[in-house]
């Protein structure tokens, strides 16, 4: 593999820069206030308050918040999102952000806003492909993101790798640094996020090369091994795979496989008198997402006909909203394009922190997406759509297969996790940097490894609250309080 170049690190004032800041002292007036501001902050919200876990008396059980949740979603596939986040602790964790949401409302606050992923657990992390067509690394789910603190985003990232290495059957000691590790790589990054020019670090982005190039000589063999082989893997799961594994002709059409209960064909949901009026429906549902894309994509959206849609499962959390993948073709056969379409309800954070500024959930996560990541995909893009019950719901469409792949977490060694962990620290203190004040982030955060501990034993007393809402849903499934199905895959 051809070696990399580093990622730019903080570099010195030039002669120019040191005469502006000498001659006009205010240039930096706006960076001052705010290292006051985090200094500040860190007097009113010690560093070492953010580990303590603060319960409120009257927490809500967390079957009822799940079965608040299950009242906007298809009741037919609430018992399956239930068969998925009870595979383990850790995909209960997966599922539950609206419980730790509700749970960090009551922790302290430094007031210091940013574009909150809202979700940033460690498996919302990946590659997928730039519009340059280079395999890069972010955060990659953002139906939970929106303005708030972000305290607890990494909160929710730290609390995953301690869970995740529970998981994997680590010693407490192994687990304590990975977490460490990972809230460490968070606050040196910001400091070097702090130190660079407002287009540096919008401009910065983590290619999947230079991750390698940077880590190979810390991580297992084995583990870089498997990881160029998921490069291999996630490069090929592209719209070709796409159409070659979901796809087949059926009477002369192309069609998209009915494979229940993850896929199903829109036309199947419907009796055969009404497919052709649905077909009417879905492309006028395309045409309201069209409208969405900038003009130069309106082009390139408009070279693709549509062929088919359907009903489609997605993640754990997720499931029971609504999604469909929808098939379009382009110059022949060999040039598909599968876009999803994905429910956008309200966020898991708004309860706490208000309402999104934007009316259609569907554009709030477009619109944070487009804010957070180093680039998004050229289809990304929003609608409304009417249900079959009448409903208008909100949607954020995308590519549904585009160079995507995932960290193996279960395969993961202590070294390899921590690696990891140092390598999502930066990916989200790279989006924290680009949407709040970083200027103030680094000045709270510090130079000592004070928040690394306090995050550290937040995650600890987190992870052990999990357990306990993990094991009461379970035995409420055991009581038969609520339904649960065993997971298809």
């Amino acid at each position: 593999m051809k070696k990399a170049k580093k990622q730019p690190k903080p570099k010195k004032l030039s002669k120019l820069e040191t005469r502006t800041r000498e001659e006009v002292p205010e240039a930096e007036e706006h960076v001052a206030a705010g290292v006051a501001a985090g200094k500040s902050a860190r007097k009113r919200v010690p560093r070492s308050s953010l580990g303590r876990l603060d319960l409120s008396p009257d927490r809500p059980d967390p079957v009822t918040q799940l079965e608040a949740q299950a009242e906007t979603r298809l009741p037919g596939l609430i018992p399956l999102r239930y068969g998925r986040m009870l595979v383990s602790a850790f995909t209960f964790y997966r599922g539950a952000a609206a419980i730790m949401a509700s749970d960090l409302d009551s922790s302290p606050t430094t007031g210091i806003i940013v574009q909150a992923c809202g979700d940033a657990h460690l498996s919302n992390f990946g590659g997928f492909a730039s519009p340059e067509r280079r395999l890069v690394f972010d955060i990659n789910d953002f139906d939970e993101t929106l303005r708030g603190p972000w305290e607890w985003d990494v909160k929710r990232l730290v609390a995953s790798f301690e869970i995740g290495a529970r998981d994997r059957g680590f010693k407490k000691s192994q687990r304590r640094k990975v977490v460490l590790d990972t809230a460490r790589e968070y606050r040196t990054a910001m400091a070097e996020f702090a130190a660079m020019g407002n287009l540096d670090v919008w401009n910065w982005h983590l290619d999947v090369d230079s991750m390698v190039a940077g880590w190979a000589d810390k991580a297992d063999p084995d583990a870089i091994k498997r990881f160029r082989r998921g490069v291999a893997k996630a490069q090929g799961k592209d719209r070709l795979k796409a159409f070659s594994r979901l796809t087949h002709v059926v009477d002369g059409k192309l069609r998209i496989i009915n494979d229940p209960p993850s896929v199903i064909p829109l036309d199947d949901l419907v009796p055969a008198d009404q497919a052709a009026e649905l077909d009417d429906r879905v492309r006028s549902i395309l045409a309201g997402y069209r409208v969405t894309l900038s003009p130069d994509r309106r082009v390139l959206f408009d070279t693709y006909e549509y062929v088919h849609a359907a009903m489609k499962v997605v993640g754990v959390g997720s499931v029971g909203t609504r999604a469909w993948i929808v098939l379009m073709v382009g110059r022949d056969l060999g040039d598909p394009l599968f876009l999803q379409l994905k429910e956008a309800q309200e966020s898991v954070l708004e309860p706490y922190v208000g309402p999104s500024r934007f009316n259609k959930h569907g554009r709030r996560v477009v619109e944070g997406q487009k804010l957070i990541q180093s680039a998004s995909d050229i289809f990304l893009g929003w609608t409304t759509a009417e249900g079959f019950d009448g409903v208008e719901r909100d949607f954020y469409v995308r590519q549904l297969w585009d160079w995507k792949g995932s960290a193996r977490v279960d395969r993961m060694s202590p070294r390899t996790m921590a690696i990891y962990g140092r390598i999502c620290g930066r990916v989200l203190a790279r989006a924290h940097a680009r949407t709040g004040n970083r200027f103030a982030l680094s000045a709270y955060l510090g130079k000592s490894d004070t928040f690394d501990r306090a995050m550290a034993d937040f995650a600890t007393a987190y992870a052990d609250q999990n357990e306990t809402d993990y094991q009461t849903v379970l035995k409420a499934a055991a009581d038969g309080r609520i339904q649960v199905e065993t997971p298809d895959r």
